[in-house]
């Protein structure tokens, strides 16, 4: 896989850049069976008002329907292709299974068609196979975790992303995620061996607002830019740092505000937070 640059033939092209997913990817039209329409929402919730903004427009899509459990234990599945999927950053991998039934999973890295996996207690410990953690020897490198049993997977589900297995205490796996926080979970929970596929994504350049616009994501304005009827930050004579700490157009902090419900916090399985900065 490689990032490839393109030729400065406007001012969008000069810093745009790619990567190639042609080295990865084995197939360009998905299965038809996994895919389920997908709406655009323009960040709405049901009473059409906005509570995402910035959000609208983009490329149409297809949802691929992803098995984030992998309950399927005992049976052989075989890779048949390696697909690009446009709802997330790593790529996807179609299974078969023995007894014909077919599967999307998150793909690990370097796995290719052909390779044969399997989920449950009997799963060897390699790249693909799924498994509770306390099947998984100590040491390895995880991804698509669960946080409660049978929930389905989601930590560590990004392009390129994996979690260390640092140890086992009493029902509890030890984890260091990628943002440096260690945290404890469950031991019945499962997790998939290895790293996710595609750790070449934060590589690639948007180049041009457009090719934002295709995503779904319409201008993010400044708030200093802003007249003072609009934004906490705006006004003001020439321009200004804002006048206060950054907040949201209602003043709701925006840069180091707290933001997780004590109601509903985990802070007993964090045993380190996430490194600053």
């Amino acid at each position: 896989m490689a990032v490839k640059k393109y030729k400065p033939t406007s001012p969008g092209r000069r810093h745009g850049s790619v990567v190639l997913h042609a080295r990865e990817v084995t197939r360009n039209h998905p299965e038809k069976s996994l895919l389920r329409p997908l709406s655009k929402k323009g960040g709405r919730n049901a009473r059409g008002r906005i509570t995402s903004r910035h959000r609208g427009g983009g490329a149409r899509r297809h949802y691929r329907v992803i098995d984030f459990k992998r309950t399927k234990d005992g049976i052989p599945a075989k890779v048949h292709s390696i697909e690009y999927d446009p709802n997330r950053s790593c790529y996807i991998a179609l299974l078969h299974y023995r007894d014909g039934e077919k599967r999307y999973i998150l793909a690990p890295r370097g796995i290719r068609p052909g390779r044969i996996l399997m989920s449950g207690p009997e799963a060897e410990p390699k790249d693909g196979n799924a498994a509770r953690l306390r099947d998984i020897p100590v040491g390895l490198q995880v991804h698509n975790i669960e946080l409660s049993p049978g929930r389905g997977g989601q930590l560590a589900r990004s392009a390129g992303i994996s979690v260390n297995f640092m140890a086992k205490e009493g029902d509890y796996a030890i984890l260091t995620l990628p943002s440096g926080e260690v945290r404890k979970v469950h031991l019945d929970c499962r997790a998939t061996i290895g790293s996710l596929s595609n750790p070449e994504h934060n590589l690639a350049k948007i180049g041009k607002a457009g090719r934002k616009r295709w995503m779904g994501r319409r201008p993010h304005v400044r708030g200093t830019a802003m007249n003072p009827v609009a934004h906490p930050m705006g006004g003001g004579e020439g321009r200004t740092k804002g006048g206060r700490h950054p907040c949201s157009p209602w003043g709701k902090l925006a840069k180091g505000g707290k933001t997780r419900n004590p109601r509903k916090t985990t802070s007993k399985y964090i045993l380190r937070r996430k490194k600053k900065g």
